[in-house]
């Protein structure tokens, strides 16, 4: 028979029921699911302490487009490699400069390779960033703007999302007027399933970029003239029509069961 001392013991020993598995800070939120956000806000304030914003600029791009072509040319696998990671990165991190890198890809790799990595790299961190912020913030704010949130813009939003997702997503990728970080992140707050985030993410963003790597690849001759260059001039009012013309496309599934609903 256990002695009271041995049975306390005991009782010290095992480990506490419910006993919670993480610190949890307001709102349902824990430190252990907020750390891959604190991870990437440290990530920014590095990318900025060290200066690598400087390096995405066309007049570093310029002084440098010798030795980038001649890296490529030599070590075109290993180039192809660091260029996805790069972009994966930036779109996790949010960075201003997905627009400069996908140039930057036209140029070093031509209209379709940089297409072909460009859409690989920006799905992957978009899907990376996607997760991160799901996981970390999806539910609890979720749950906070419905309860504060009574906007019905919101509301026709959220209901559109959840019946008819890839629709939406990929009507918000084709237009080129929403900013890229808020597409990639919004999806997490409205509960859009991984794969279909992925399916829309990975289609939606070929035109654009397809367009961005051709501009892209004569940049060799501007840099050649000395030439300036702005990214206002990549799209033309033509291609941003026909962008919209294929936004607009993506949304016939929504109207045509929207049409059905009153017909019946």
């Amino acid at each position: 028979m256990p002695s009271p001392v041995d049975t306390a013991a005991a009782d010290d020993s095992a480990p506490s029921q419910g006993a919670p598995d993480s610190v949890e800070v307001r709102g349902g939120l824990s430190l252990r699911r907020l750390a891959p956000l604190l991870v990437l806000v440290i990530g920014i304030g590095l990318f900025f302490a060290f200066g690598l914003h400087h390096h995405y600029t066309f007049e570093w791009l310029q002084e440098n487009h010798a030795e980038l072509v001649d890296f490529v040319s030599r070590s075109w696998f290993l180039a192809a490699l660091i260029y996805v990671l790069v972009y994966a990165g930036t779109t996790t991190l949010s960075l201003p400069s997905c627009s400069f890198l996908t140039l930057a890809g036209g140029f070093l790799f031509g209209p379709v390779l940089g297409t072909v990595l460009t859409v690989v790299a920006a799905t992957g961190g978009a899907f990376l960033l996607f997760t991160i912020a799901k996981s970390a913030l999806g539910e609890p704010l979720h749950a906070r703007v419905r309860r504060r949130v009574k906007a019905r813009a919101f509301r026709r939003i959220e209901a559109g999302f959840q019946e008819n997702a890839l629709s939406y997503l990929l009507f918000l990728r084709l237009v080129p007027i929403f900013p890229f970080f808020v597409v990639n992140l919004l999806p997490a707050f409205l509960d859009v399933r991984p794969r279909i985030y992925l399916v829309g993410t990975f289609l939606g963003i070929i035109p654009g970029t397809l367009v961005y790597a051709v501009v892209g690849s004569g940049l060799g001759k501007i840099f050649a003239s000395g030439e300036s260059f702005s990214l206002d001039s990549v799209f033309s009012p033509e291609i941003i029509a026909g962008l919209a013309a294929l936004g607009l496309l993506s949304m016939i599934p929504i109207v045509y069961k929207r049409w059905r609903k009153r017909a019946a």
